[in-house]
């Protein structure tokens, strides 16, 4: 299990491929997501032990002359965030045959930033009692992302709270909010 993650979003797809040639070149981290994002977008996500990531970073960093959009490093992330970005996180709420059954509420945060969102679920999700069900980053959404998740009304208000910190310290927040009762036909899909 890699413990530190790093990401860099950049503004230019060539700049996006040297920068992640230098980030595998420099340490031994794994890449877990290389790919263009909507506007014409480049993000380099790696993993791998703290000092790996730290070096992977700063290479990638020292690599991309102009074009940085925003950078993150998650030391310790939590658990939660990589089942959420794989979107392979399903919702289990009530008794195993209540197939009526929702969360008590639904999280939400949109930011402008794919790297932010990764920093801002990791707060969330160690902030709260809340389970992380989906990480969106910037496809079909004009290079935003965002994250949504389930939990009590207090654990989902707190979750949100946390997450928009992490976003607004940056200048990159869209949104956050917290919907009470959901209704059943807004999280079908992960039920």
């Amino acid at each position: 299990m890699h413990r530190s993650i790093g990401m860099i979003e950049l503004t230019s797809v060539g700049i996006g491929y040297a920068v992640q040639d230098a980030m595998l070149k420099a340490a031994d981290v794994k890449l877990v997501l290389g790919r263009t994002i909507c506007s014409g977008k480049y993000i380099n996500l790696v993993a791998g032990n703290v000092a790996s990531v730290q070096a992977s970073m700063e290479a990638g960093l020292d690599a991309a002359p102009d074009g940085v959009i925003d950078h993150m490093i998650v030391p310790n992330v939590h658990e939660s965030v990589f089942p959420a970005l794989g979107q392979s996180v399903q919702l289990t709420v009530g008794k195993k045959d209540d197939k009526d059954a929702v969360p008590d509420a639904m999280g939400i945060v949109e930011s402008y930033s794919a790297a932010v969102i990764l920093e801002a679920a990791d707060a969330a999700a160690k902030a709260a009692d809340i389970t992380l069900f989906r990480i969106h980053l910037a496809m079909a959404l004009g290079g935003k992302a965002f994250m949504l998740m389930a939990g009590s009304v207090a654990s989902c208000a707190a979750g949100v709270e946390a997450a928009k910190e992490v976003i607004v310290a940056k200048g990159l927040l869209v949104s956050a909010l917290t919907i009470p009762r959901p209704s059943k036909e807004l999280l079908i899909e992960y039920i």
